[in-house]
């Protein structure tokens, strides 16, 4: 097969291959071993999906209905191009039985449109607005996975892992935050066999980035302050832009530069030392020569010139500081959480703090974040701010948060994951560990973007 991400290479008999799914499904739900001819995107799927205890026989909960549901949907921003991806994919959806679905972030159905009677037959596993079909809750599905892996993905007949959604196939593409990167959701096809083809896939793709051009240009010009901008989120490098410039770092520029935003004072080059490297027998001549190249690519860039205002650009020494503090994703979470706008906060979470990085400073600052969201979250008892925590690739394995989603929704396959990991805590030699470094367990979904 040319392409992993397409069901079907050309000349396949999709009723053969079916057949084949099938086999092999039984074989993965009663052995674990996948066969072929399973794609290694399903395989890697399936895998994830059994691992966050999804049950073959399950289904999708609904979490959000009437009058929660259409607040959180004239809120999110794809809510503005909801009527481009109606032009662009509706009559599709409808005059070929198909559906039209769109997801969030989280895996939430958003919106499901499209032929009559396809809608009704969708009904009845739950492929409806407000249901949730992240990898994490019902397994291998498009828009699900397409949110897990960050790009467009092909789910035909019994590659999905919930045998209820095995009639159907699906090609979804994610959407993503022209600014920012941060991923906003996805948008789906569904419907039959007849959807297992390269075009299904480049359609949606190509939907999606129609879409994402479109919030482009709906996005709104803020007044030119000159400042500098730091992602930091969900991201192993960091993004800085200014005055119309947009740099994309190297993870121990990244570090730095997180380093000296959260000390506007600035660091002497001990501290900075002690911050950044692990190793003690690092010497202070390895940090200047970092330094000054963080310094030349600034500089060669032209970032921190004329926006800062600053003679000798963003970076300065003596102590190592930056002439203009940046304004931050990390920031704007700290202040929202200190706030008590826990929802905001969240809403602003794309992921921990450099999840890759191992200087100690960055590491602290990583948990630090990542547990005073958790306890407000758990504090908190929302039910639908605990499932996006869990549904979301760093909260996968968090037991407190779980307990919590238990107690405020206490549906089967919630108390059915919990008492999963549970088992996992209470066995010896189980890899679970209730309060570890977000950072450790999380690869960001951004990384390669930028």
């Amino acid at each position: 097969m040319t392409d992993s991400w397409v069901a079907l290479e050309p000349g396949a008999d999709p009723a053969e291959r079916v057949r084949a799914l099938h086999r092999a499904h039984a074989a993965f739900t009663e052995a674990g071993t996948v066969p072929r001819p399973v794609r290694g995107v399903v395989a890697e799927s399936w895998r994830r999906s059994a691992r966050a205890g999804v049950q073959p026989d399950g289904g999708a909960a609904i979490e959000l209905a009437d009058g929660d549901l259409g607040t959180y949907r004239a809120e999110h921003p794809l809510a503005h191009v909801m009527p481009l991806m109606r032009e662009l994919l509706g009559s599709f959806a409808s005059d070929g039985r198909h559906l039209l679905a769109v997801c969030d972030a989280h895996g939430r159905l958003l919106w499901v449109e499209g032929h009559a009677t396809t809608l009704r037959q969708a009904e009845r596993m739950n492929f409806v607005a407000g249901a949730r079909w992240s990898e994490s809750a019902v397994g291998t599905n498009a828009p699900g996975t397409a949110v897990a892996v960050g790009r467009p993905v092909q789910v035909f007949a019994a590659e999905h892992f919930v045998r209820r959604a095995q009639p159907w196939t699906c090609a979804a593409a994610p959407v993503h935050d022209p600014r920012t990167g941060r991923l906003l959701g996805a948008v789906d096809i569904t419907g039959g066999d007849g959807l297992a083809h390269p075009h299904s896939l480049g359609f949606v793709q190509a939907v999606a980035r129609a879409a994402e051009s479109q919030l482009a240009l709906l996005a709104p010009r803020r007044p030119s302050t000159g400042g500098p901008e730091l992602a930091v989120l969900g991201r192993d490098r960091a993004v800085l832009t200014t005055g119309g410039r947009t740099l994309r770092l190297s993870r121990r520029h990244s570090e730095i530069l997180v380093l000296l935003a959260t000390h506007p004072g600035g660091l002497t080059g001990d501290e900075l030392l002690c911050a950044l490297y692990e190793d003690e027998s690092v010497t202070p001549v390895t940090l200047r020569v970092e330094l000054a190249r963080l310094r030349h690519v600034l500089d060669s860039h032209g970032v921190g010139h004329g926006g800062s205002g600053a003679p000798e650009g963003l970076l300065a020494s003596r102590p190592y500081r930056l002439t203009a503090r940046p304004e931050s994703d990390l920031a704007v979470v700290e202040r929202r959480l200190a706030s008590g706008a826990v929802t905001g906060a969240l809403t602003a979470y794309p992921g921990p703090l450099l999840p890759a990085s191992r200087a100690p400073a960055v590491v602290r600052l990583r948990r630090r974040l990542h547990d005073g969201l958790r306890a407000a979250l758990v504090s908190g008892a929302d039910p639908d701010l605990l499932a996006d925590w869990v549904h979301a690739p760093w909260g996968a394995d968090d037991l407190d948060v779980w307990r919590a989603l238990a107690t405020a929704r206490p549906t089967a396959a919630h108390r059915a994951r919990l008492a999963a990991l549970e088992a996992e805590l209470a066995a010896p030699s189980g890899p679970y560990r209730s309060r570890s470094d977000a950072g450790g367990r999380y690869r960001s979904r951004f990384e390669g973007r930028g």
